[in-house]
């Protein structure tokens, strides 16, 4: 199925490759939500949000490519946390992170290679108001506020309704309900105008240009800003060096 701006429904084999490779593919691209909401009536109609994706960070599975990812949660294999990076590509991974956050990841490369590409931000195309409802944001939103909307994977993940762990797993190809949600990857043509460099807050070397693995549109400004890891910039000096 195809749309009039020419994005259409992603297919498995469209995320078969590494996530270095489909990491930027991602760009542009958009997730959409259905999702029932949470503490109200159990009739209340379920609530679409869609987000135009900005900036993704690529994460290896175990062994995948010419250097072991320490940044990856598949870096010491399959555990009963990380096991939706393990299946077929097209599903979600949606992770706890500071105990508090749900992150959504795209899961790509064949079954069983373990890669993952996070979806660090994006901007709301359609469903603002319910996506500034589940933030707690207040209405209407400022222009700093919209733009913060899904500004960093925890946001992101706020914004879109997908919650740790009821909806870990979840297939964004076939649009199938899990616990309440339904999850569908639109891509438009793949865009040329993006950067690269390495990945936001990771500790150690993996957050360092050993590893640049970050990607985003250059100059919009729902991207998140850079900043080292634990121990990242000190990794840096002693690569460069």
């Amino acid at each position: 199925m195809a749309e009039h701006d020419g994005r259409r429904r992603a297919t498995r084999a469209e995320l078969s490759g590494s996530a270095v490779e489909v990491a930027p593919r991602l760009l542009g691209a958009e997730l959409r939500t259905v999702v029932a909401p949470q503490g109200v009536s159990p009739d209340a109609a379920p609530v679409e949000v869609r987000l135009r994706i900005t900036e993704v960070e690529a994460y290896h599975g175990q062994g995948t490519g010419a250097l072991p990812d320490p940044g990856s949660h598949a870096r010491m294999g399959r555990t009963a946390r990380n096991a939706t990076m393990w299946g077929e590509p097209g599903h979600l991974y949606v992770y706890l992170s500071h105990g508090i956050h749900s992150c959504v990841n795209v899961v790509c490369g064949p079954e069983g290679q373990g890669d993952g590409v996070l979806l660090r931000a994006g901007e709301v195309v359609f469903g603002t108001d319910a996506a500034a409802r589940r933030r707690g944001a207040t209405l209407p939103l400022g222009r700093t506020a919209l733009r913060d909307l899904a500004r960093g994977p925890g946001r992101l993940g706020q914004a879109v309704g997908l919650r740790h762990p009821v909806h870990d797993g979840i297939d964004a190809i076939t649009g199938e309900e899990l616990h309440g949600a339904r999850a569908e990857l639109w891509l438009g043509e793949p865009v040329g105008g993006f950067a690269r460099g390495p990945r936001v807050g990771v500790a150690g070397v993996a957050g360092t240009d050993a590893f640049p693995w970050r990607f985003w549109l250059e100059g919009d400004p729902t991207v998140s800003a850079f900043r080292w890891g634990r121990g990242a910039q000190a990794a840096a000096s002693g690569v460069l060096d």
